[in-house]
């Protein structure tokens, strides 16, 4: 029975058939896992970009794919950058003869005649002849490649560089392989022009994102919900107690405004629009305008915050100045109007007291006349002294001097007042080098403070006193000027030498008198200092150093 199945075998031919079945089979098999291993590449490829993976782990995981269905032992990129075709990555990285970078003359390269011609060229040592000598063979030889596929980079109808795979078999041109090369080259260069813009467009975001966050003004911009959507770092600084402001709304935020203010208004118009803010006892000039996508669709505002408190307190003092400015100038020629009735007066004074008996009444009555007359002449004269800021000049002067000045000027409406002022001078006090006309303004200023806070103070004995000396080791000058007036606390002492901080009304004072008198203070090499406590009256101390003291050191 078994030789008949066998000889029925043989005689039908059913045993070869089975074999020709299997040996197909096999390489349909074969044929599949190639296709798939095909289809990895090309995914890695993708999946390449979308993990920001480097090129070169890139080439790394294709190749060691490819070495499971090519004899290819090398993969190399090259691409244009500006005019030039340049060797940008090659694995595995020990295998080159060309350094990274190296460019690729035009006239006799293998892989430029690839980038002109647009197709694909298989290079095979044996065939080449001798008519033909490329740029690269020296550097194929140094490696030990017989055989190189170079396929070009094509993105948008024209080549962007040149993918090179190496090999020291032979590789053949197979129509179906070089489908799957070509295939796997486009898609290289679609994936390093995506690479390539997705960096620029991160490079645009940090600049961007740096640009914005540097701005010193706040930046804020919202959604059409009216709800922060983002904020620049000062606009933290702008409002330190609001803690987090993305997803807070932008009304509660910034505007205290009434619904029919025309600027909420035109908020709420989403209208590009500008207007003067008071914030939290804050001046600020905000902007405001809309922002559209590529459809020009309306989808988010930005509000631009510029804080100019001191810019507007600056121009209300620097009006402020030019009228006390036109002030100094009046009273400069007032005081020289002044000066010619005084000389009659006081000369006929004279002529009269001359011709007039000691006993005689009009005699006191005429000494009066000239006492009081030269009196004024010596307040017109300090008066002159004062008015003249743009004559300082640094010489020898005498701070003593400097409080007679200031006294003469002020020290009869003190007197008048009710105020006692008690000048204890150090006659032995030498010379500084300074102007005495700026210290003379800087007692004045002092003097001027000191009369405000014992007009703020219901204290029935009212005093200002004047001490001069010589510090210990004679290394410096120092004046004080001592009230007992209202006094200061902590937190309004370590503000009064800013430019424009007063406690003062508008018709008494605008900040200026210390922050201008520290100033000429600093210019003379000295400093000024203030100690106060509330309720109990102010000291300043004015520290002036000595010029042979600063010579020896």
């Amino acid at each position: 029975m078994k030789n008949r199945e066998r000889m029925i075998e043989l005689l039908t031919g059913v045993q070869s058939s089975k074999r020709n079945y299997y040996t197909e089979l096999k390489k349909t098999v074969g044929e599949l896992q190639k296709k798939n291993i095909q289809l990895e590449i090309i995914n890695e490829v993708m999946k390449g970009f979308n993990v920001e993976m480097s090129m070169d782990d890139l080439l790394r995981n294709v190749l060691e794919k490819l070495k499971s269905i090519f004899p290819i032992e090398r993969i190399s990129l090259s691409l244009i950058e500006g005019k030039n075709l340049i060797l940008t990555n090659v694995y595995p990285t020990n295998s080159f003869a060309l350094k990274i970078g190296t460019q690729f003359p035009k006239d006799c390269s293998l892989y430029w005649n690839v980038m002109n011609s647009a197709k694909p060229f298989l290079y095979k040592k044996q065939n080449q002849s001798n008519q033909h000598h490329w740029f690269e063979e020296n550097a194929f030889t140094e490696m030990g490649l017989n055989s190189i596929y170079l396929f070009p980079l094509n993105r948008k109808g024209h080549a962007t560089g040149v993918l090179s795979l190496g090999s020291k078999g032979s590789l053949e041109n197979d129509s179906s392989d070089l489908s799957f090369f070509q295939q796997l080259s486009d898609q290289l260069a679609v994936c390093i022009e995506n690479t390539n813009l997705y960096k620029e467009v991160l490079i645009t975001k940090k600049k961007w994102e740096k640009t914005f966050q540097a701005v010193p003004d706040a930046i804020i911009i919202f959604g059409l919900n009216r709800v922060i959507l983002q904020a620049n770092e000062a606009a933290y600084h702008y409002f330190p107690t609001k803690g987090r402001l993305i997803g807070q709304p932008v009304d509660e935020l910034l505007f205290s405004l009434e619904e029919d203010h025309p600027f909420k208004k035109k908020i709420v118009e989403l209208q590009p629009s500008s207007s003067e803010l008071h914030i939290e006892n804050k001046i600020y000039e905000c902007h405001c305008y809309p922002i559209f996508n590529d459809s020009n669709v309306h989808f988010a505002s930005i509000i631009y915050l510029e804080d100019v408190t001191a810019k507007r307190r600056i121009e209300a003092q620097l009006i402020q100045s030019g009228k006390l400015a036109a002030i100094g100038e009046m009273a400069a020629g007032v005081a020289h109007e002044l000066n010619n009735p005084l000389t009659a007066i006081m000369g006929n004074a004279q002529l009269l007291l001359r011709k007039a008996e000691i006993d005689d009444r009009n005699y006191r009555l005429l000494e009066a006349i000239y006492e009081c007359g030269k009196r004024s002449k010596n307040i017109i004269q300090n008066l002159l002294t004062f008015s003249r800021q743009d004559e300082y000049l640094f010489e020898s002067c005498s701070v003593n001097e400097s409080v007679h000045q200031a006294l003469g000027l002020i020290g009869n409406q003190l007197s008048r007042q009710g105020i006692q002022v008690e000048a204890i001078l150090d006659d032995t006090l030498p010379d500084i080098e300074g102007s005495c006309q700026q210290i003379g303004q800087i007692i004045l200023n002092l003097l001027l403070n000191a009369k405000d806070a014992l007009e703020d103070s219901d204290k029935s004995d009212q005093h200002i006193t004047l001490k001069t000396l010589l510090e210990e080791e004679s290394t410096s000058i120092v004046l004080t000027v001592t009230d007992n007036g209202c006094g200061m606390g902590e937190d309004v002492l370590s503000e009064i030498f800013h430019p424009f901080y007063t406690t003062k009304n508008a018709t008494k004072g605008h900040g200026l008198g210390l922050s201008v008198s520290i100033g000429i203070a600093q210019s003379h090499g000295g400093t000024l200092q203030a100690e106060s406590a509330l309720g109990e009256g102010s000291c300043f101390i004015l520290r002036l150093p000595i010029p042979e003291y600063e010579n020896d050191h």
